[in-house]
């Protein structure tokens, strides 16, 4: 199956545009990743099916997508990596602020070659932010800012959320984009979502059009401030989950 045609089981019919835009962040992550590190996939429709459409799997949280693409909605992608899911997203809904946070300043390089070639700050805005979780956070401006978190990175569901939640609004969403074993770290993070003002909205599992990957997004709803205790200093939230 092409791209385009797994879009579609998403309900997301890209335009010319947004498909010049795929076909150029998928090059110069190639052109990049001969110098660095930023991904393992590096197969064409590997990186089509397993980073892009992954990344825009996002719109499975919802019940009816369509009004994101009326909406000028805040986002932030903490450990963005090589720009999943933030750029993606940021493609497909270009009127959205997206902010894309990573500890690793060369990655930072990279999403700001990627932002520029492909002209991603013609609508909304898309930055990129060279910080820790647990230190920005804790930023006027970032905490409890955003109607929505998402994070694809690879740590426990009570480390994500404790990196996660205090970024988001009130009302807002924390979607973590887990594999199928996203049950097990669930019932593991229960007191840790609650300590955070969140609520398990709802589990939403998928398996990726044209592939056999199986994937859950867990969207956790922030229903109160998250404490001030929280997050706690750079590197505790990982070796302590709460």
């Amino acid at each position: 199956m092409d791209f385009i045609e797994a879009c579609k089981e998403f309900n997301i019919e890209l335009n010319d545009n947004q498909i010049r835009q795929f076909e150029e962040y998928y090059k110069l992550l190639v052109e990049w990743n001969e110098k660095m590190n930023l991904t393992a996939i590096t197969e064409r429709e590997e990186v089509y099916v397993k980073h892009f459409l992954d990344s825009l799997s996002f719109v499975r949280a919802f019940e009816d997508s369509s009004k994101l693409f009326k909406e000028e909605f805040s986002l932030i992608d903490i450990g963005t990596g090589a720009g999943f899911p933030g750029i993606p997203l940021k493609i497909l809904f270009p009127k959205s602020h997206i902010v894309l946070m990573d500890s690793l300043n060369k990655r930072i390089s990279f999403l700001n070659e990627v932002i520029n070639q492909l002209q991603l700050n013609k609508e909304g805005s898309i930055q990129t932010v060279h910080a820790r979780a647990e230190d920005l956070a804790r930023e006027n401006g970032y905490r409890e800012n955003f109607d929505y978190a998402v994070s694809r990175a690879v740590a426990n569901l009570s480390t994500l959320t404790e990196y996660c939640l205090p970024f988001v609004k009130v009302g807002g969403s924390f979607i973590s984009y887990k594999s199928e074993k996203a049950a097990e770290e669930l019932s593991a993070s229960k007191n840790a979502i609650f300590l955070l003002g969140g609520s398990l909205e709802k589990e939403v599992s998928f398996t990726l059009p044209g592939s056999d990957l199986n994937r859950t997004l867990l969207v956790i709803e922030k229903k109160q401030k998250t404490s001030s205790k929280y997050p706690r200093k750079a590197g505790i939230p990982s070796k302590s989950p709460l």
